[in-house]
């Protein structure tokens, strides 16, 4: 990871100026992306729908929770809409803001994770967020963030292959090093360093975005959202039939184990939900998968296809085959 891509020094810190209109324009994005995503994984379940809970808090904002569960095809899947306010920020969003301290916010975001039942369908995670702080003396502070993430139990190289050149797309428009900048913060977001592995293939993340102005950045969010369903319906189709037994079934809930391992140790946002209050506690470890598995000292067999997950797929790979202009010493 070249150290001028590193969270600390990506160089936007959020934007003055925002008004009701533009927050409500991004509600109804957010709202209507929550609607397609679910029809699009609705496809794989003729059978069953997204069961809708809708929330609200005491201290303002709502949400509206998705899920379903123990599906042909989907073993759990979540896509979330919130838009929740707090009085206070957590420690979690001033770590690297301190200059916000004390502030009021108001968050609004889709996130979703779906956990396939087959151990050939990877595990998919995508989010898209507004962000809005207050602080009395300065005016509103405002940025995006967002991306998606694929972590595989086997890997496939038309898969990884596929999923990028979606994300490269999704970022073309506006100038294609965002991919190469987004890529390579993804890469070193999701990473597990107690396990000194990372979680997946990558993808893009990116967070504190506003160097395009209001208009643009918002186009780039969504341009990010739109582009999950293009990226993941695919891949699913292609895997939910392979067949699979006891010793595939039991390598996929290991890999979930580390899925947890992230989710509760690293990630920001399941920290900021548990810290702020905000959200609700079942909707932010919805991301959870519902079976998992951690055995002392478990290892995959040298030379496996259980092994060639971490010795060959896991790695950071350049998977587009270009050149890259933050590419990290040591990438294929």
């Amino acid at each position: 990871m070249s150290a001028s891509n590193t969270p600390s020094n990506i160089e936007s810190h959020g934007q003055t100026a925002i008004g009701a209109p533009e927050i409500a324009e991004v509600k109804a994005f957010l709202m209507e992306l929550q609607d397609r995503i679910c029809a699009s994984l609705e496809m794989f379940e003729p059978q069953m729908r997204f069961q809708e809970d809708t929330w609200q808090r005491e201290n303002g904002g709502g949400g509206r929770t998705r899920v379903i569960a123990d599906g042909e095809v989907i073993e759990k899947g979540g896509v979330n809409f919130s838009h929740v306010m707090g009085s206070q920020l957590p420690p979690s969003a001033t770590a690297a803001r301190p200059e916000l301290a004390g502030g009021s916010f108001e968050a609004m975001g889709v996130s979703l994770v779906i956990h396939p039942k087959n151990p050939y369908a990877p595990t998919s995670h995508a989010n898209v967020r507004l962000f809005v702080v207050h602080k009395e003396g300065m005016d509103p502070v405002w940025w995006f963030g967002g991306g998606f993430d694929l972590t595989p139990y086997y890997g496939f190289d038309e898969d990884c292959t596929q999923w990028h050149q979606t994300a490269l797309e999704a970022c073309e428009p506006f100038g294609d090093h965002y991919y190469d900048k987004f890529k390579d913060w993804c890469d070193e977001y999701f990473y597990l360093k107690h396990r000194g592995e990372p979680r997946g293939i990558g993808g893009l993340f990116f967070d504190d975005f506003s160097e395009l102005g209001f208009e643009q950045s918002f186009a780039f969010m969504r341009s990010v959202g739109d582009a999950f369903i293009s990226a993941y319906h695919p891949i699913l189709a292609k895997r939910l039939d392979t067949p699979y037994g006891d010793v595939e079934r039991d390598f996929q809930l290991h890999r979930r184990g580390r899925y947890v391992e992230f989710n509760l140790v690293f990630d920001r946002g399941t920290h900021f939900g548990l810290q702020s209050g905000a959200g609700r506690t079942e909707s932010i470890l919805m991301s959870l998968p519902p079976e998992v598995k951690w055995s002392y000292g478990y290892e995959a067999k040298a030379g496996s296809e259980e092994a060639k997950l971490t010795d060959y797929y896991l790695t950071g790979r350049n998977w587009l085959n270009r050149p890259l202009a933050n590419t990290t010493e040591g990438e294929a």
